[in-house]
């Protein structure tokens, strides 16, 4: 079982266990991550679960795809190089220690 390091919006670190097939959003929901609200339910049509990838495993996550690169660019705030919506981020085995911190709802 994969396990994802959340950092909170007020720097508390949380590590949950992820399982496979669900998305980083599901696994924080699921475990009560404070910032991450998933509003769309993974619909990736509101940028409520914003994170910055640790820059270690942005290749391993891989880029953000136009869709979610679009919503992001107008929904988000603090948008970087390392965004993603934790909704689009999907758990497997090479995901295992993925650290993430939490942006949370946009503008």
């Amino acid at each position: 079982m994969p396990r994802i390091t959340f950092i909170e919006p007020d720097g508390t670190v949380r590590t949950v266990d992820a399982e496979l097939t669900e998305s980083a959003m599901q696994a924080a929901k699921r475990n009560g991550v404070d910032g991450i609200i998933g509003e769309c339910g993974g619909s990736c049509i509101c940028a409520t679960c914003h994170c910055h990838v640790d820059k270690a495993w942005l290749d391993r996550v891989g880029p953000a795809g136009d869709i979610e690169a679009d919503l992001l660019e107008f929904e988000a705030a603090d948008v970087r190089p390392e965004s993603r919506l934790a909704c689009q981020i999907s758990i497997t085995d090479k995901l295992d220690g993925l650290v993430l911190q939490v942006v949370g709802p946009g503008r």
